[in-house]
Parts: C-alpha cells; structure tokens; sequence
C-alpha cells in the first residue's frame, strides 16, 4: 500500500516536468524543421539554377508551407504560385506537424501585427532574401529561424528570458 502511495506521488510530481519538456522538445523540432526547408529550397535554387522560395501562408490558427520554383524569370511571387510558379513541396499544415507551436514573421515581444503571406527567397548563386521566422510553444518556449542574406546562411535562436537574448542552438 505505501509503495503504490508513494509510486502514485512520485508520478504525480514528474508529469508537469515531463510535460514542459515535451512543449519545448516540440517547439525546438519545429524550428529545425523550417530551417531544414529553408536549406532545401536553397540547395533547389543552386541545383536548378532559378529562384526558390518557401511560402509561409497564415491561416487563423495555423499556417500553411510550402516551396515554390520561379517559373518565368521574375522571381517567386505570391499571385504566381501554383499556376507560373511551380510548387516543389507540397503545402503543409504547420499545426498538424506541431500541434501548440505558432509561426509568425513578427518578435513575439511586439505588438501583435496583421499576419500576411510571406517569401523566403533563395537564388541560384546561394543567396536569400534576410528574414526571420519565429516560433512559440504553448509553454512560452520561443525560437527564431533566421536567415542571413548574403550568404543564405540559415541558423536556430532561442529566447532567454532571463539575460533577454537570443542565442544560437547547435
């Protein structure tokens, strides 16, 4: 009887840990997964000599991926997608991959602002259009995927709440 007691206890006390730990685990996956779509539309773009974007589409709750392939020269363009621009990867719902995590291209330390289509842009010599994707998990875990211009370089932040800086995860 006291062994169950105190085994019951004991479970009782590891659940809200384990569930933290979970969310954050969650949130984390979810950065990597954009920033591996972000080198794959980089290395698309390299390999297939034409622009490449991924296409981050909010939605209400969720928000909708997927990679584009310039189709006529100009660029990756919202009006142009599916029809001159070709899709490479099929769109996903980003909240049935990582339920609880939210997407946004604002700083979740801003003010809240109107969400709207946005393009990541790769070209064919490697280099991107600068941007940041940011990431919040339902335990108020925040991680940012970042993308520098130059070199197309893509790279995973997270938030530290105390020192209240980003840091990169490795």
């Amino acid at each position: 009887m006291f062994v169950t007691a105190a085994a019951g206890i004991l479970a009782a006390a590891a659940v809200p840990q384990l569930t933290a730990t979970i969310e954050r685990t969650r949130t984390l996956s979810a950065a990597r997964y954009l920033a591996g779509r972000l080198a794959f539309a980089r290395t698309q773009a390299v390999a297939r000599s034409a622009n490449v974007a991924l296409m981050l589409t909010p939605g209400g709750d969720t928000s909708t991926l997927a990679v584009y392939i310039d189709g006529n020269g100009n660029g990756v363009r919202v009006r142009e997608a599916g029809d001159v621009d070709q899709v490479l990867s099929a769109p996903v719902r980003f909240d049935t991959m990582f339920p609880h995590v939210a997407v946004s291209t604002h700083d979740p330390a801003d003010p809240p602002a109107a969400e709207t289509t946005t393009l990541m842009s790769f070209t064919p010599l490697g280099t991107a259009s600068s941007g940041t994707l940011y990431l919040r998990g339902r335990d108020g875990s925040e991680y940012a995927v970042r993308v520098l211009g130059a070199t197309g370089r893509t790279r995973v932040l997270r938030y530290e709440a105390i020192t209240r800086t980003w840091v990169e995860v490795l």
